[in-house]
Order: C-alpha cells, then sequence, then structure tokens
C-alpha cells in the first residue's frame, strides 16, 4: 500500500463582479445595464459590471474623472453597501462548504477548494455543478479555476472568467499550461506587482511562459523568494498550502471623511474606529504590533484652503494586540500632531513592525493582567463577529460619526437590517 499522498488540486472560486452581482440579486432589473459601485465616500469606483468595464473605466478611477461618460451612458452608480456585500459572501462560502472540507476563504469574493480528493470524478463537471448550487442557493455568479497549485489555479480562474462560456477552466494539463502561458501577460500573474513587471519586461520577460523557464537560482538573485515561489508554482510545484498566508508587515486603516473635519474630538472618534479596525485583523492573522503611526492631513485638491499635512510614530514597551492600550497611544500622538484652524480630509493609523503573537520581550504588565486583557479581546471579538459589528465600542470610537463617509446612493442591507429588508406590495 502506498503512503504517497496524492497530488494536490485547487480549484480558486471567484465570485464575478461581486459587488454588482449582489446588488443585482435585489434589483433583476440592473441586469445587463452598465453599473458601477463607489468606495468608501462616493470617490473612486470599486465595481464595475461589464458594460462598465467595456467602455474602459479601470479599477479605482476617480468618479469626478468619468462622470459626464457615465451619465451619458445611464449608468446605475451606487454607494457601497458592505454589510450586504460581507453577509452575501458568507451565504456563498457556506455553501461552498458543502462540496470540500478543505477551503481556504482568501478574500471577500474568493476561496480555494482542495479537490484532490474528489479526483476519481470529472472536476470539471463537479465545478459546473458547484457553480449551479451557488446560483441557485445565493445568487451570485462564479468563475473556477482549476490546477495543481494557487498561482496556476488563478491563472486558470482569469481564463475561466475571460474565455470560457461555462465559468470553468482546467490547467491540470502540461499541455495545456503550456498552450495558456504562451499568451499570459506576466503582469497578470498573482503576486507580481507593477514593479515587478516593470523590470521583468525590461528583462524580455513579458509572457508567465518565459518566466518560466528561467532559471531558479537567478529569479531567486534577481526578484528574492516571492519570484523564485512564482516560477516554481508555474512549473507544477505545490508551494503554498491552503491557509498558508504571509502576516502583512504593517496594517493601514485610513478613509478620507464624508465633510471636512475641524474638531479635535470628531478625529479622535475616527481614528479610534480606524484602529479598532485595524486591532482586529492583527488579532485575526496572530499578531502584534511594535508600534504605530498615526497622520492627519488637509484636502491638497482644494487650494483656497490653508494645507497641513502631519503624522508621527508612537513605539510600544512590547508587541501589543490591545486594542485598549493601542487606542491610548493613538490619543497621545493625535494630542501632539492636531493643529486647531485646519479643515481636515483624511487620516489614519499604520500599525507597524508586525510579530508573531507567540513573539515575547520584556513584560508590561504581570501574567494574570496580560491575560485578562487577551480574554477580553477574544470575547469583544467574538460578540462583534457573531451579534454584528461595533455591537461592543471602545468609548473612544463615540457613537455619531459626522465624519462618516458619504453614502448617497446606498441600497437597502437586505439581509442584515429588519428594517430594509425588502416588501412585497
Amino acid at each position: 500500500m502506498s503512503s504517497l499522498q496524492p497530488d494536490p488540486i485547487y480549484a480558486l472560486v471567484d465570485c464575478n463582479n461581486f459587488y454588482c452581482s449582489c446588488e443585482r440579486v435585489f434589483n433583476p432589473a440592473l441586469e445587463k445595464k452598465p453599473m458601477a459601485v463607489l468606495s468608501n465616500n462616493d470617490g473612486c469606483i470599486v465595481a464595475r459590471s461589464n458594460e462598465i468595464k467595456a467602455l474602459g473605466i479601470p479599477m479605482g478611477a476617480p468618479m469626478f474623472q468619468y462622470k459626464k461618460l457615465l451619465e451619458q451612458k445611464k449608468a446605475v452608480i451606487l454607494s457601497s453597501n458592505y454589510q450586504l456585500y460581507g453577509d452575501m459572501s458568507q451565504r456563498v462560502m457556506t455553501t461552498l462548504r458543502q462540496f470540500t472540507p478543505a477551503m481556504e476563504v482568501y478574500s471577500i469574493d474568493e476561496a480555494f477548494l482542495r479537490l484532490e480528493e474528489f479526483r476519481r470524478l470529472d472536476l470539471d463537471k463537479y465545478s459546473l455543478e458547484i457553480r449551479k448550487t451557488i446560483k441557485q442557493w445565493t445568487g451570485i455568479p462564479v468563475s473556477i479555476g482549476i490546477a495543481p497549485n494557487k498561482t496556476l489555479a488563478k491563472v486558470a480562474n482569469h481564463m475561466a472568467k475571460k474565455h470560457t462560456k461555462s465559468g470553468v477552466f482546467n490547467i491540470c494539463k502540461k499541455t495545456t499550461q503550456n498552450a495558456v502561458l504562451a499568451d499570459f501577460p506576466v503582469g497578470d500573474l498573482w503576486g507580481v506587482g507593477r514593479q515587478l513587471s516593470k523590470r521583468l519586461n525590461e528583462m524580455g520577460i513579458n509572457t508567465a511562459l518565459k518566466l518560466r523557464d528561467v532559471d531558479i537560482i537567478w529569479a531567486r538573485k534577481h526578484f528574492t523568494v516571492v519570484g523564485e515561489r512564482i516560477v516554481r508554482e508555474l512549473r507544477g510545484s505545490n508551494c503554498l498550502e491552503l491557509e498558508e498566508v504571509m502576516a502583512k508587515k504593517n496594517i493601514t486603516s485610513s478613509k478620507s471623511f464624508g465633510k471636512l473635519v475641524t474638531d479635535k474630538k470628531e478625529l479622535m472618534s475616527a481614528v479610534a474606529n480606524y484602529t479598532t479596525r485595524a486591532c482586529h485583523k492583527l488579532r485575526l492573522q496572530k499578531s502584534k504590533a511594535q508600534g504605530i503611526y498615526v497622520y492627519l492631513r488637509t484636502n491638497p485638491f482644494r487650494r483656497q484652503d490653508p494645507q497641513y499635512n502631519n503624522g508621527i510614530t508612537y513605539g510600544f514597551m512590547e508587541p501589543s494586540d490591545d486594542t485598549t492600550y493601542i487606542i491610548q497611544a493613538v490619543r497621545k500622538s493625535l494630542e501632539q500632531i492636531y493643529s486647531k484652524g485646519y479643515k481636515y480630509h483624511k487620516a489614519g493609523i499604520m500599525l507597524l513592525d508586525i510579530v508573531p503573537a507567540s513573539y515575547k520581550q520584556m513584560e508590561m504588565f504581570d501574567s494574570e493582567e496580560t491575560q485578562a486583557r487577551s480574554d477580553l479581546m477574544k470575547t469583544i471579538d467574538t460578540m462583534n463577529t457573531t451579534m454584528g459589528q461595533d455591537t461592543i465600542r471602545f468609548a473612544a470610537q463615540g457613537i455619531d460619526h459626522p465624519w462618516a463617509r458619504r453614502c448617497e446612493n446606498r441600497t437597502p442591507r437586505y439581509t442584515t437590517n429588519w428594517d430594509e429588508l425588502v416588501k412585497v406590495i
């Protein structure tokens, strides 16, 4: 009896135009209409229907630059409805768990599945069944890419979206990989950012196939371990297991305000809210931060207003994931950089020098107090996860948020708010 483990098979399930699809579930009249969803504060386009993409409007484009074109095309413009999108994401992920126990939620609209246990089945047909079920149960269309590792699954998913009617593409066969990678732009590969793409193109490496065929040692020398990992995965090796995600070195949380802010208390409330979100992410990835950077700025496009831009770094006595402690640091930092008489447009924080939660230095509190604080954070996270965001709040966050983002065209939160349920007349 062989003890060898079967070769891995990954499926990347990606929701199509997710935010737009969520809106269409509850308003079928939006089908086939050009539609865009705006970012926090209704500033930039963060989701585009295929009809909007066909107009050549890029992701992240400022709304004001394309307002006239969108009006000409009678496009539907909506504010972000993150509570709805988050709940719909949860429904999609719950459905996916019916098909395999081995699953990693990668983002709000993507998940990796391990399917090698089902290799006796026709995986293309199995994936079609997954698509059909998700559509029936949630209303959300998805595309599925099948491959021997995560990087190639990303490539396969791209092909499923762009080049198939079925929404499923299998790249497990070497011959298929060769054909696809020969025409696949290197800049579209997972893990290849803008700067790396530019360097590769300057070296004449403009396709995924050309990158796959470079020398491994050369790749590591020129593009570090990340570049080496990409090359190995393009060759079919499995370098990233499920849930093997590198912890971020820094975590940033910032937003532009819905209105210009002058009051220090309002600024503190905003920054405390951003800090709370960032600390929750920190604990989710089982990490601690060794410091924080806090900043304020006015709107540089309002040249009629006096301009001010300032920030400060605050180092912690020991690595921390304690929201109460970090908010205290934020308060002290804000006191130092706040300047009266300016109209502030944006504020934010960055948690710095992140280390594993197991990292130990000198203890700022005795072990009992440290454990009590840790237990408190866990309890707060659990209650806010199960009962809704901000069920438990920190005093510094405030209650009224006049600085909060604009969302003039937000649709009802159909699935999470009793007062906004769909009404049948």
